[in-house]
């Protein structure tokens, strides 16, 4: 049986959408404003759904994992997964709910999907021309080419993924408290009474990449959140433990796809 989804504060969608009797259209849109330290109900629903944040980044727990993932990225979540979302900080975001029949095709675990320019397009439209139910057959329509655009995104796993290993989980909750912290796996390892050896092992077994990439992934995403706070580039290098701006400016690049300064612009 489907679970009514609570809203977050401060809608965008005027209207409220009731979904406690299953979707009223095949594709249904939701967005909303929300504060830091916002929490939804877990819930589970008989349709998939799409989280995209707009502004800040969202996280949606999942069966005690986190999946996270920046502006570039959406979270799918296949029907009947029990999940919750939740943000750090101020985030403004969306879901796009799909009927079972649509999500044929897509994937069938959660995953972070790659967002094209044209879906972002779509969904900017869609926040700032929210439809209200029931749809014209233009909005349904443009529904229909963003689920399209989903059944062809690229699958990026989750850009920033959780552990369930005791002790990789401790050194990750570490490097979020401290994603400036820049000291060596080796050291990193012996803080947590462990060898390099065994980090690396278990971050490749449970991350599917390397500790490294994924401290660079974690200062990606906290650069993100001082970017959108106004905060100087040359500050937030060093911040992130950069002992130049130019080698964050690099890095930042290399996993958006952005400078720093492009990436402020196009939040704007």
């Amino acid at each position: 049986m489907a679970t009514r989804i609570q809203e977050a504060q401060q809608p965008l969608q005027p209207a409220f959408v009731d979904l406690s009797d299953g979707l009223p259209e095949a594709v249904v849109f939701r967005a909303a404003d929300v504060p830091a330290d916002f929490r939804y109900p877990r819930h589970t629903h008989e349709w998939g759904e799409f989280v995209y944040s707009y502004h800040g980044v969202m996280e949606v727990r999942i069966a005690g994992q986190h999946y996270m993932a920046p502006s570039q990225y959406g979270l799918w979540l296949p029907a009947g997964i029990e999940h919750q979302g939740l943000n750090r900080y101020e985030v403004s975001h969306c879901s796009i709910y799909v009927s079972a029949p649509l999500t044929r095709g897509m994937p069938e675990q959660p995953c972070a999907l790659q967002v094209t320019q044209l879906t972002r397009s779509l969904l900017e439209h869609l926040k700032s021309h929210a439809p209200v139910i029931p749809y014209a057959v233009p909005e349904q329509r443009l529904l229909q080419v963003l689920v399209d655009q989903l059944l062809t995104a690229d699958v990026a796993g989750s850009y920033l993924p959780g552990s369930t290993d005791s002790l990789l989980s401790a050194v990750l909750t570490f490097l979020e408290k401290n994603p400036g912290n820049t000291r060596p796996l080796a050291e990193l390892a012996q803080q947590f009474h462990t060898t390099e050896r065994t980090l690396m092992r278990r971050a490749r077994r449970d991350l599917g990449m390397p500790l490294s990439e994924w401290r660079q992934r974690l200062r990606t995403v906290e650069a993100m959140k001082q970017l959108d706070a106004g905060e100087k580039i040359e500050s937030i290098a060093f911040d992130m433990g950069y002992a130049t701006a130019s080698a964050f400016i690099a890095m930042f690049k290399r996993l958006t796809g952005l400078t720093p300064d492009e990436y402020r612009r196009a939040e704007q």
